[in-house]
């Protein structure tokens, strides 16, 4: 009879263990500012506590009486982020098809495009905001056309890449039944990718909620400049309102997303 024997687990623990101790000293050195690093005060932290503290019990103490004031600016982030979002699933459908390699063999195209598309991603909203809000004004455009950007660089750059790790042996039947790039795309890669697509541009509308909240700190439109505003006048119980008001809108819009993200699937 013979009998057989399970080869000795390898161990891994010094591996990890080192990967570990790497990542602790390395984290460690970012926190001395003698060699460059991070200068974290947290003796500031400790001495100052209790101004932090006041701030909270504020913060908890919402005064929703305020509410009623909330409701336009509220429903302006809401339009930005829809209309943001819209524009931007119209916009993502060609320039994603053009970024990917199985929907695109030409490498001049696909480079442009995708060299455009990280120009776009490598820009923080806040900046796009702070520029367009000294070209156009004080306002929603500026805050609409910041999240158009800042979606059509999400979208386009996850979508393209989902196509590009996806094996696609229906284009390669397609080429060879003589059709065009154009028909291919159309026809079997646009129907194949819009679950993607679909995903991604929910995604994207849960994003511009949040999103457009801090780009009114900068004059942005919606519900970010009130809360901008309600800083300034250190109004800490309209904040709190605000905040609530904000986490709502984030979770419905949450929710409606995971239930069309079920009926697509």
């Amino acid at each position: 009879m013979v009998t057989l024997t399970l080869p000795p687990k390898p161990r891994t623990w010094p591996k990890t263990l080192l990967i570990v101790a790497a990542l602790v000293a390395f984290t460690v050195l970012t926190c001395l500012p003698a060699i460059g690093g991070v200068d974290l005060d947290f003796a500031a932290i400790a001495k100052n506590w209790r101004h932090g503290a006041s701030k909270l019990a504020q913060l908890a103490q919402p005064d929703f009486t305020f509410l009623p004031r909330t409701w336009i600016p509220m429903l302006e982030t809401i339009q930005m982020a829809i209309i943001g979002a819209a524009f931007a699933a119209a916009v993502s459908v060609p320039l994603t098809l053009w970024a990917a390699r199985p929907t695109n063999p030409n490498s001049v195209t696909r480079g442009i495009v995708r060299a455009v598309i990280n120009v776009i991603r490598s820009v923080p909203d806040l900046v796009y905001a702070t520029i367009l809000v000294a070209l156009t004004g004080v306002g929603a455009l500026p805050g609409l056309i910041t999240l158009f950007l800042f979606d059509l660089g999400v979208v386009v750059k996850l979508v393209s890449e989902a196509i590009d790790s996806d094996k696609h042996a229906y284009l390669e039947a397609g080429h060879a039944a003589g059709a065009t790039q154009f028909q291919l795309n159309r026809a079997l890669a646009l129907p194949q990718s819009l679950p993607l697509f679909a995903n991604q541009w929910l995604y994207a509308l849960e994003l511009n909620v949040r999103i457009s909240a801090i780009l009114g700190i900068v004059g942005a439109g919606g519900i970010g400049r009130l809360l901008n505003e309600r800083f300034g006048f250190y109004a800490y119980d309209d904040v709190s309102v605000i905040i609530l008001e904000i986490l709502v809108v984030v979770i419905l819009i949450e929710v409606v997303s995971n239930l069309l993200r079920k009926r697509l699937a």
